[in-house]
């Protein structure tokens, strides 16, 4: 039953991509992806009940189809976090399915009969191969889960660099889906067959809540929403407090000092952090220099990313307000909204990293002060 229940989810998910207008990279590598779950799914759901008996001519065909997981999950994670991707590389991802489909090609030039007598006897006669290919499987589960992540961390920097606010664009469900399907490859090695695809209907459900919930994944809505602005800043990733010079640059310290006076002067007149979506794009522009020059005085003057440095910066306009005589008519969460945070979860979160402390402790503390 559960089988039925995942092709049929799998199933509705492809319809809703194949009828989706102006599909992007994204939608066209999530359907090849999900087709080849489909593919599995239904092969798997013969061979459980037995029925093989009767459509012996499909096995052997899926035996190879788990070498797709992990380039599929690679690809589509890079074309969610790149505008532009290469596809020259692309076949080499599938290097190692095309080996093991050309393995299994022995077994499926078998008669009917045979292949049968094959599957009746837990693989007698193609158990080495059989091993080769589950030994692929695992590197494969191995080696996708590292560079899905690496590319993950790699666009989280990114984000970091170039925006004040994660919340929609920081691809967290990503993460998710990266340890969902690495605990099906690790159930590979451990667990029997019903579990495996049991988890891998799961994992079907798990993509199609998330991504439906995800925007512009299921919708007609942008999927790509930081792409461009990352794309065209083209900023090189530092790590946050690292005093280094960025490679290639041609800016003197004499430079630095007056575009991080500007912005300082820019910050404290305008106060443009309380612009909750604020980008490092939009400043550069008021500030009229190059966003990789700007990211770059961030970076090693501030010793901070720029969404770091931009939600100190609320963060210090938060304390100052709520010392204010009618501070107490607001809540907490309202001021912080003013401030330029968007969301509770994140004004918490980046208080707490600030000041080590929850806001709420932080105000008692203020009103414990005596006053001057």
């Amino acid at each position: 039953m559960i089988y039925i229940i995942g092709i049929s989810i799998t199933s509705f998910l492809l319809f809703v991509l194949l009828t989706k207008k102006q599909k992007s990279i994204a939608d066209k590598i999530l359907f090849g992806w999900l087709f080849a779950i489909l593919i599995q799914l239904v092969l798997f759901s013969v061979k459980s009940s037995n029925e093989y008996v009767r459509f012996p001519y499909i096995l052997g065909f899926e035996i190879a189809l788990p070498l797709l997981h992990g380039p599929f999950l690679f690809l589509y994670i890079k074309s969610l976090t790149y505008r532009n991707i290469s596809f020259r590389k692309v076949p080499l991802h599938f290097i190692p399915y095309t080996i093991a489909f050309i393995l299994t090609i022995p077994f499926l030039l078998l008669g009917q009969e045979e292949k049968i007598y094959v599957y009746q006897n837990e693989g007698e006669g193609y158990r080495l191969i059989a091993s080769i290919i589950l030994l692929g499987i695992i590197l494969s589960g191995i080696i996708y889960t590292f560079i899905s992540l690496r590319a993950l961390i790699k666009h989280k920097r990114r984000i970091k660099d170039n925006f004040s606010y994660t919340e929609k664009i920081n691809l967290e469900w990503l993460y998710r889906l990266v340890i969902g399907l690495s605990c099906i490859w690790i159930l590979v090695i451990f667990a029997d067959d019903e579990i495996i695809f049991s988890s891998v209907v799961l994992f079907v459900v798990y993509i199609g809540y998330f991504g439906i919930k995800q925007v512009g994944i299921f919708t007609n809505q942008h999927a790509m929403i930081t792409s461009e602005i990352l794309e065209s800043s083209e900023t090189i990733a530092i790590p946050p407090f690292e005093n280094v010079k960025y490679e290639k640059s041609s800016l003197t310290d004499v430079q630095s000092q007056d575009i991080h006076k500007r912005l300082k002067l820019l910050m404290k007149e305008k106060k443009l952090y309380l612009i909750p979506e604020l980008t490092l794009a939009m400043t550069s522009q008021e500030l009229n220099v190059h966003s990789n020059t700007l990211s770059q005085v961030i970076n090693t003057v501030e010793q901070k990313n720029f969404f770091d440095y931009i939600n100190t910066l609320r963060i210090e306009e938060f304390k100052e307000r709520i010392t204010q005589p009618d501070s107490h008519k607001y809540t907490l969460l309202s001021i912080a909204y003013e401030c330029g945070f968007n969301s509770k979860t994140s004004f918490n979160r980046n208080f707490k990293n600030h000041a080590g402390k929850s806001p709420s402790e932080y105000l008692k503390e203020v009103k414990s002060k005596p006053r001057e």
